[in-house]
């Protein structure tokens, strides 16, 4: 089957926030607009497509990464079926919470853009720096969406001073918000120098009018700002500028795009995802300045046979090479493997080589996940998102290749836990479940360790915060069905010896025949910062040496337990 969409046509974007921004409003709004979904799904009634976990549902909080695929035709050319455009945005929605931070990562390792939202009133808040500073380590190209321009305090323009202090940024707003709070109705377009008025709940009466005369010098001054940084970007517009000629709508365009793909600039878009202000342009936004796996410079890797560092580049022709970012258990197909494309293609049923691991993985079958829903791929091509069925070793962070050209992508790091609690099953049964399950939780989730504390004999379960944990203990639950207690980990306490002592002991059994019996005297002191020492000071071989070794071992076993 050949490709769809022109890999120029292809975005890979994510949508990531702080806590409560409304990334997953805005998905559930990008999805309805583009036509996946005909029904808007509500966070706050458990309903959103992207939210499909129970935990996710009730809590009204996203948890877990969830990919989708959409088709978008640029507004421009709505009306024109010659022009049709249709772009692929592949989509993966982020959680905001501090304890999930392993699923920003790992899904910005295998993007190319990402949308970073706003609240218009609490603007640049700490999640949202952390994300941006884990996109800058990516080196992910970044634009920006200001949302809830309807609620009370939206304060578009402070945003904007927010993110020039907190994130360092250069910010460049190519839309302004008509109004704010309840009077909130609509987007001026700085490039066309437009109004889009909204004049329904829906969003789909919009009307392309005349800017508004009290609004009209603002447009100004902030149009006049965005052409200075176009300017800036290029040495034939800034003559262009400064001889007072007009710089063209496709250049104004073409030169952001380049320096947001460059990372000199963050263009800025708003609108409210919850009333269905502004989320159109928001997605033509994305078509026009987001990279398309061509523009983002080529993937580095290391030979695993000569150590040379190798580059992949975003083409079909090329080897194949895909990255594994996730694992997921899937009740009804077991281990879902999502991987990223970077070059060339793969069939289902295909046999790939496992760089990482050294092992060969066959793929079973080949999914274009939709949240938690999929439709079966026959082939995927570079720059795709999808789902495998079928690897057995493979785990996060793991290189997919072509076996006669292997290569070994940078694998992702993670941070080590920060929270430990004991848990055990209720029941006795339970604790072979309970094993099968944290062994499974622990491969879907880098950040996540469970172990068996070796003087208390426990397990423990580690992860990155107490909402992390108390989610594993959710989904023991729902998903295994093992029920389970959770409690503070015991300490063990330890003795030491604080002064020096002597010691005599005589064992005596009559167990038959000679019978058994033994003599120890043993002098101990304290022995700070050494730790353990031995001395055999016996004299004359008035004890065989055969014995003095398990009089050692004996020793060094009762310290074990005290």
């Amino acid at each position: 089957m050949p490709r769809q969409v022109p890999l120029e046509k292809t975005r890979n974007i994510g949508i990531m926030a702080h806590i409560d921004a409304g990334k997953t409003t805005t998905t559930e709004r990008i999805l309805y607009y583009t036509g996946v979904n005909h029904k808007i799904g509500e966070v706050h009634d458990g309903a959103a497509t992207m939210d499909w976990m129970a935990e996710e549902q009730e809590r009204g909080i996203t948890i877990t990464s969830a990919a989708t695929t959409c088709f978008w035709t640029h507004s421009e050319y709505f009306g024109d079926p010659d022009k049709n455009r249709d772009y692929r945005i592949n989509i993966i929605d982020t959680p905001g919470h501090v304890d999930f931070t392993v699923e920003v990562e790992r899904s910005l390792r295998v993007l190319d853009g990402s949308v970073t939202v706003f609240a218009a009133k609490g603007g640049v808040e700490p999640q949202s720096e952390t994300v941006w500073r884990q996109a800058e380590q990516f080196g992910v190209p970044r634009m920006a969406y200001v949302n809830k321009m309807d609620i009370m305090g939206a304060d578009f323009y402070n945003v904007i001073d927010m993110m020039k202090d907190r994130l360092n940024c250069v910010p460049v707003p190519i839309q302004l918000p008509i109004g704010a709070e309840d009077s909130f109705r609509g987007i001026i377009d700085l490039v066309n120098m437009t109004a889009d008025v909204y004049y329904d709940e829906m969003g789909n009466d919009m009307r392309v009018e005349e800017i508004p005369e009290d609004m009209r010098e603002k447009a100004e001054q902030y149009r006049t700002e965005m052409i200075e940084h176009v300017a800036e970007q290029d040495d034939a517009l800034m003559e262009k500028y400064l001889s007072g000629e007009e710089i063209t709508k496709e250049e104004i365009v073409s030169t952001l795009r380049k320096a947001t793909i460059e990372n000199k600039l963050v263009v800025v878009t708003c609108g409210t995802s919850y009333k269905n202000k502004g989320v159109q342009k928001l997605l033509d936004a994305i078509v026009d300045y987001m990279p398309a796996p061509t523009d983002v410079p080529a993937i580095r890797g290391t030979n695993p046979d000569t150590g040379e560092e190798e580059d992949r580049h975003a083409s079909d022709d090329e080897p194949f090479s895909a990255l594994a970012f996730k694992i997921a258990t899937d009740p009804f197909v077991g281990k879902l493997c999502y991987f990223r494309v970077y070059s060339g293609k793969m069939d289902a049923g295909d046999t790939v080589y496992n760089s990482t691991k050294d092992c060969d993985e066959r793929i079973g079958r080949i999914l274009q996940m939709h949240a938690s829903h999929r439709q079966d791929l026959d082939t995927v091509y570079a720059g795709d998102i999808a789902a495998a069925i079928g690897v057995k070793h493979t785990t996060t962070g793991d290189t997919l290749c072509d076996e006669k050209h292997p290569v070994v992508l940078e694998s992702m790091e993670f941070p080590d836990p920060v929270i430990r609690v004991a848990i055990e099953p209720k029941t006795k049964a339970g604790q072979e479940k309970m094993t099968i399950a944290l062994a499974k939780l622990a491969e879907e989730d880098p950040t996540f360790k469970a172990y068996t504390d070796q003087e208390t004999g426990q397990t423990i379960i580690a992860g990155m915060g107490e909402l992390h944990l108390e989610i594993i203990v959710d989904r023991l639950m729902r998903e295994f069905h093992v029920e389970a207690n959770v409690g503070k980990p015991q300490v063990a306490y330890k003795e030491t010896i604080r002064k020096p002592a002597d010691v005599e002991c005589k064992y005596v059994r009559q167990s038959g025949g000679k019978g058994q019996y033994g003599h120890v005297k043993i002098r101990v002191f304290p022995n700070p910062g050494e730790g353990y020492e031995f001395d055999n000071v016996t004299v004359g071989g008035s004890i065989p040496k055969e014995y003095i070794p398990a009089v050692d071992t004996g020793i060094q076993g009762a310290m074990q337990s005290g």
